[in-house]
C-alpha cells in the first residue's frame, strides 16, 4: 500500500504541499482505525444483546399467557 499523504496549506502564500505521513503519523492513523473498529464491534455486540434480551422478555411474557398485543404494549 502506498503511504498516505497529508496536505499542508499555507494561508499566507496559498501554497499547498503534499507530504507523506511520517511513520508515527501512519501508526497513529492505523491505531485510530483499529480503535474505531473495536468501538463499532462493541456497539454492535451491545445492540445484539439488547435485542436478545427483548426477545427473551417477549417469550417469557407470552409463556405467562399474555396476548401478542399485551406483550407488544409492554416490550417495544
Amino acid at each position: 500500500m502506498e503511504r498516505p499523504i497529508k496536505i499542508v496549506f499555507d494561508v499566507e502564500t496559498g501554497e499547498e504541499k503534499y507530504i507523506p505521513l511520517t511513520d508515527k503519523e501512519f501508526a497513529d492513523m492505523q491505531a485510530g482505525v483499529e480503535l474505531e473498529a473495536a468501538r463499532q464491534a462493541e456497539l454492535e455486540a451491545a445492540r445484539l444483546a439488547e435485542e436478545a434480551a427483548r426477545e427473551s422478555a417477549r417469550a417469557k411474557l407470552a409463556a405467562l399467557g399474555l396476548t401478542e398485543a399485551e406483550v407488544a404494549a409492554l416490550v417495544k
